[in-house]
């Protein structure tokens, strides 16, 4: 009878082991596909980053990127404007361009005079970065993200 049990415990535990799904890796290799959090701003002055502004615990901005399309939210603390947007999105190893179709009515005021974004793409596995650049591609101004799945 013990060699009975011995044997189901021991055909449970390789079940159980060889069933296992592994813990979900963060992809390997370069997308935008997922979902990312905003950790910091850079200005830049000559192509050299002169000033970082990390977030504040209140404040954050989430992008989620699948099938071509984006949608973003921000959560400013002390302030009842609400910024959200969603469209579609293109990118190369080195250039992301947002089309917004729809966001919130602050969005929307922007929407009408500008619906597509574009930006010189750094991108890491976990990282990347959105730069805006002048007319001259100088950049100017960064959004810098993780991933966060």
């Amino acid at each position: 009878m013990k060699t009975l049990i011995n044997s189901i415990v021991l055909l449970v535990a390789i079940v159980l082991l060889t069933s296992a799904s592994p813990i979900e890796n963060y992809p390997t290799k370069k997308s935008l596909e997922g979902s990312w959090e905003l950790i910091s701003f850079y200005s830049y002055e000559n192509d050299q980053v002169i000033d970082t502004i990390f977030n504040s615990a209140d404040y954050r901005q989430v992008k989620m990127y699948a099938g071509g399309k984006v949608m973003w939210s921000r959560k400013v603390p002390m302030d009842s404007i609400q910024w959200y947007g969603y469209g579609s999105y293109s990118n190369t190893d080195s250039t992301l361009t947002e089309v917004l179709e729809y966001g919130s009515a602050s969005m929307m005021r922007i929407l009408d005079t500008m619906r597509v974004f574009k930006f010189k793409l750094m991108i890491d596995t976990n990282s990347f970065s959105q730069i805006t650049q002048d007319e001259f591609g100088n950049k100017i101004f960064s959004e810098n993200y993780i991933r966060i799945k």
